[in-house]
């Protein structure tokens, strides 16, 4: 691959988090298309870096997409809203640079995987900056499900939330609970043998979603556990969904017109 064919990355400063210099990773593409993703890690809100989704950074960026891998501030140290906070800031950060990048801000969507998919719909449901679509990897959705009743919730939400953790406190950091009609497009994905976050949160939020009128679709893989596409060929599969749903939500929005068959 020739140097002026392959995706640049640099480490940039985006704003601080609390007493923390807040530092993302920026995934030029050789080709922009106009458009910006926000990636954000995984890890609980407890670990991670944002190192985690750089074969999405490149992935994406092969196909055109300018991408910012971000961090947040980690639980316990930091509790909620301080997570949401730093993502929104890297996400302000990636509107002002827009014009500098080639993107068009109006094109920018956000991207995370487990705990970082939560920040993601938090962010399209927020709108402290706009947000043109959001995708999350095997997401919690809904902190007073069953699937987090049974890892203990809500008392097992204290690491995050502080002492409150009460279902009025609880509820208040689930997704489901922010679903609209004009709700960003979404896409979500999972496996249906992921022990760490029910899958059933990703169908429930894609439910909430349809019932209201937002788009949405849900990809769900068989015999996946979480995190399955760390595995490369998942990875690849997932990085081509992506781009997919990029294309026909963001990049160049239209309905699917399917030939007929006469």
């Amino acid at each position: 691959m020739a140097e002026q064919d392959r995706v640049v990355t640099e480490t940039v400063s985006v704003g601080s988090g609390g007493d923390r210099d807040l530092r993302a990773d920026l995934y030029r593409p050789p080709a922009p298309n106009g458009c910006g993703v926000l990636l954000i890690h995984g890890g609980g809100f407890v670990q991670g870096d944002r190192t985690q989704l750089r074969g999405y950074g490149i992935l994406l960026g092969r196909l055109g997409y300018t991408s910012l891998a971000c961090e947040y501030r980690l639980a316990p140290k930091s509790k909620w809203p301080a997570q949401l906070d730093d993502v929104h800031t890297a996400l302000r950060y990636l509107h002002e640079q827009a014009p500098a990048l080639g993107v068009d801000p109006n094109k920018i969507a956000v991207s995370g995987n487990s705990a970082g998919g939560q920040l993601s719909l938090m962010a399209a449901a927020r709108r402290d900056s706009p947000v043109a679509a959001a995708i999350a990897f095997y997401a919690p959705t809904d902190f007073l499900g069953p699937g987090a009743r049974a890892l203990g919730a809500p008392d097992a939400m204290q690491f995050l939330v502080g002492e409150d953790a009460s279902e009025a406190v609880v509820s208040t950091i689930s997704p489901v609970n922010y679903v609209t009609a004009d709700f960003p497009p979404t896409m979500l994905l999972t496996g249906n043998r992921d022990d760490t976050v029910d899958w059933r949160d990703s169908q429930v939020m894609y439910q909430r979603l349809t019932d209201s009128g937002a788009r949405a679709e849900l990809h769900v893989f068989e015999g996946a556990p979480h995190a399955f596409d760390a595995v490369p060929a998942f990875g690849r599969q997932c990085a081509g969904l992506m781009a997919l749903f990029l294309d026909r939500h963001v990049r160049d929005p239209q309905p699917i017109i399917v030939p007929s068959l006469q």
